[in-house]
């Protein structure tokens, strides 16, 4: 049996986005073998972020103690934020996939996983062919497993079913020094669970700036056990008679191979990282150019490459060919190429120059641009010398109000010219105060300029930004 369409999309996330008016009428197919709705809003940004507020406010007696103001928490009601949170996602992802497969007549849902046969060619797990004149390839990206004894026991989860648990451990190992490591070490503790988590590096976050990466982990230190240099060996049941009940034993190895003890626990958390989803779909074997982590290779207007040319009618967005494993960036490749698709004139190109991200951890981080290292090279490069300053939260009126001790904001710009090159911000909010550092970096605007050339509100949290521009003496 096989079908032909105008376009296939493969998956249901940023790639569901790119299907607008002008493809009524022509003969669509979205091809999904897991949850609709993909990635963010099933197991990644949203549910996430959901747990991460209400995990805020049960942390709020301990930070208002430091204040003078006495608070008490009663409970924290998991499965009532977790039905919460989950009422609403899986609405949505039920809501999305019968609107594409019920109410769009020119649509065809495959609720099925497939394999490409050729560039523009699937095979589904039923053994449909599917083929088109136009395939967009947005199937994201999956958990990276760890390859140790007992990591298939039920005890052990990826952060795609962490969340959906029934009841809060009381003792939780989580295995990654890395964005979603670090977000779930601190919901877990701020609910009140004992965390140890277990990194290999030397430090958290390690693909951060150094001063941010370096502060965070003593800031994580300080609340949850963190093993730093430390890997994990084996998993094993405690109860040997009842190995899928009941904590277990996480043995330890330090950087020298030499035994580093256990941790018991009554879950672990396995969140080393991501991998994108070419594997499955079988992109290499087909011809399609792959990077060494498995990555679609894509030129700038999204289209795949094969043996380094563009695929005719082969597009790709998202985690399965891009470098950020970001929600706004697949949207931003979505609205390329649904332009691309469909335009009878020039192509549009992807800008991913100044790509923000933010870490919703506590404190909370944000960054875009370059890292300090990295604007080293560049200045050097250039012929320009490197401003930086780093200001604490605690030098402004409101960091006194917090009484602020480590949130710090820190900038990097060319001293000749004034223009920033990158943003690290660690602190309350971080999300929200970097923004207009994005947006002056997107626009050209210089630091100098920024600074002086507008109003900043007294005395609001942003004169910590105001305050490093000032701060960074670009003589420009």
């Amino acid at each position: 049996m096989s079908s032909h369409h105008d376009l296939v999309i493969v998956g249901s996330g940023s790639g569901n986005s790119i299907l607008g008016p002008e493809w009524d009428g022509r003969s669509v197919a979205i091809v999904e073998g897991g949850t609709f709705g993909g990635t963010c809003l099933n197991v990644g940004c949203i549910p996430t972020k959901m747990f991460v507020y209400p995990a805020g406010l049960a942390a709020v007696p301990a930070e208002a103690a430091r204040l003078g103001v006495d608070l008490t928490r009663d409970a924290v009601h998991w499965q009532r934020i977790r039905d919460r949170i989950f009422g609403r996602v899986d609405a949505i992802s039920a809501n999305g996939r019968a609107y594409r497969d019920v109410e769009q007549k020119n649509v065809t849902l495959y609720g099925e996983h497939a394999r490409m046969t050729g560039p523009r060619e699937l095979v589904t797990d039923s053994g449909r062919t599917v083929t088109a004149d136009a395939v967009v390839i947005a199937a994201g990206s999956r958990p990276r497993e760890l390859p140790v004894p007992g990591a298939a026991l039920p005890q052990v989860h990826s952060s795609d079913t962490i969340m959906r648990i029934p009841h809060p451990p009381r003792r939780l190992v989580i295995v990654g020094g890395g964005y979603v490591a670090a977000e779930f070490a601190a919901i877990f503790h701020q609910i009140g669970v004992a965390v140890t988590q277990v990194v290999r590096g030397t430090t958290l976050l390690r693909d951060l700036d150094e001063t941010i990466a370096d502060r965070f982990t003593r800031a994580a230190r300080d609340q949850w056990d963190v093993r730093l240099g430390t890997e994990i060996t084996a998993i094993a049941p405690i109860d040997e008679e009842h190995p899928g009940t009941g904590p277990v034993r996480v043995s330890l190895m330090d950087a020298e191979d030499r035994d580093a003890g256990h941790v018991d626990a009554d879950l672990v958390l396995i969140a080393v990282g991501r991998i994108p989803n070419t594997d499955r779909l079988g992109a290499g074997a087909v011809g399609l150019d792959l990077h060494h982590d498995g990555r679609l290779r894509v030129d700038q207007f999204q289209r795949v490459l094969a043996a380094g040319r563009p695929a005719p009618g082969v597009w790709a967005l998202g985690d399965i060919c891009s470098e950020y494993q970001l929600k706004h960036v697949a949207n931003h490749e979505a609205r390329v190429v649904a332009h691309n698709l469909t335009t009878t004139g020039s192509l549009l190109a992807s800008d991913h120059r100044f790509v923000p991200s933010a870490v919703f951890t506590h404190p909370q981080l944000a960054q875009v641009g370059m890292t300090e290292a990295q604007a080293r090279s560049h200045c050097a490069a250039v012929g320009q010398d490197l401003a930086v300053a780093v200001q604490d939260y605690g030098s402004t009126a409101y960091g006194w109000a917090m009484e602020d001790r480590t949130g710090i904001v820190k900038l990097l710009a060319e001293r000749g010219t004034g223009r920033i090159l990158g943003a690290h911000l660690l602190g309350h909010e971080a999300s929200m105060l970097i923004q207009p550092l994005v947006q002056a970096m997107h626009t050209g605007l210089p630091a100098h300029r920024m600074a002086r050339g507008q109003y900043w509100i007294h005395p609001a949290l942003t004169e910590v930004v105001e305050n490093a521009l000032l701060n960074l003496h670009t003589g420009a």
